[in-house]
């Protein structure tokens, strides 16, 4: 029996470790590593470990605590800190380790795009652009950077509540976690008259309705950019991931 550690809580993540417990169970033991930042989460089957490892020494006494035989690394694309532990720690413990990295989404000749490099970048577009009503939709961890805009309204989106009290004065808060349908979007957008959408690239179809919403109501779109991905094997979705996984077993 092989133990297989699987690192996030993306759709991905849940996705891999389903497939793993109805197709594999007779040979691997999925375990699953959520950070614990997101309150609000899918069920995963078999064994879930919620929060940090303490950096690369910790990742590394795990996997050699617990036996772990494969990692895969299903962090979110702007886990950029935690993708690099696993690389480390992968390679200091002689471990495989596989990359599930969401494809981008598509850019289409009417989008809009404003692409930047940062959350700094991104807050420091909006006034350039004149936009007055926001669509936030970076993360509720995110979402300081934008605290300094008093003549901005945002309507932020999140996977969990706000803190109390919230970091932006000026805001409506929404709660709601994808897959998000594009007509959706759309009504949404129009009823709260928003004229700029701020977006992470995080790729995927859970919450790419945005992007065609923006383009349909040809609103300009903020695309911060996603960190380089560490090297080493990489596939684009759970499907290449378990068939990954089945090649390596079989070796």
């Amino acid at each position: 029996m092989r133990r297989v550690l699987i690192l996030g809580g993306t759709g991905e993540a849940v996705a891999i470790a389903r497939m793993l417990y109805d197709e594999m169970a007779d040979r691997v033991e999925a375990m699953s590593a959520l950070a614990g930042v997101t309150q609000s989460r899918a069920p995963i089957p078999g064994t879930v470990r919620v929060g940090g490892f303490g950096g690369v020494d910790g990742l590394v006494e795990y996997i050699q605590a617990e036996r772990i035989d494969v990692l895969i690394d299903a962090t979110h694309p702007f886990a950029a800190q935690m993708a690099a532990q696993v690389y480390a720690a992968a390679e200091r413990t002689a471990t495989p380790r596989l990359k599930i990295i969401r494809p981008m989404w598509r850019r289409d000749p009417r989008d809009r795009w404003i692409e930047i490099p940062d959350l700094a970048a991104a807050a420091a577009t909006i006034p350039r652009v004149e936009a007055r009503r926001v669509f936030l939709t970076v993360g509720g961890r995110s979402l300081q950077a934008f605290e300094d805009m008093p003549d901005v309204w945002f309507l932020a989106r999140m996977t969990d509540a706000p803190p109390s009290p919230p970091p932006l004065a000026n805001a409506e808060y929404v709660v709601a976690r994808g897959p998000f349908q594009a007509d959706a979007e759309i009504a949404l957008m129009r009823s709260h008259a928003i004229d700029l959408l701020v977006a992470k690239a995080s790729g995927g179809a859970a919450t790419e309705a945005k992007i065609h919403a923006a383009r349909a109501l040809d609103i300009p779109t903020v695309i911060i950019r996603r960190p380089p991905a560490p090297r080493g094997d990489a596939v684009a979705d759970a499907d290449a991931a378990l068939a990954w996984l089945n090649r390596l077993l079989a070796d």
